[in-house]
């Protein structure tokens, strides 16, 4: 994974992980080859840095950009760190 790499945690049913990615479905960066998505309930190591992120919980969705964790940004701002942190397919 690249350092500027974003990395959306999320897992089934979750009303919160649908909205983000439903929100990020027409944006330049849901189609960039350095987005990834993750189930943490098939990782258990994603689940474990979920947790670490989280106090504790499995909050999801939780996002990295360039290795900053974000837990459950809006749209928005996760848009806006992934143009910050220099990947211009969020913009």
């Amino acid at each position: 994974m690249t350092n500027d790499a974003v990395v959306l945690y999320w897992r089934p049913l979750c009303t919160y992980c649908m909205n983000l990615r439903l929100g990020l479905l027409f944006t330049r960066l849901r189609y960039s080859r350095r987005f990834t998505m993750v189930n943490i309930w098939k990782d258990p190591d994603a689940a474990a840095f979920v947790r670490s992120v989280a106090d504790g919980n499995e909050t999801v969705p939780t996002v990295t950009v360039a290795g900053r964790p974000m837990v459950n940004p809006s749209v928005r701002q996760l848009l806006a760190a992934a143009r910050e942190h220099g990947d211009q397919a969020g913009a």
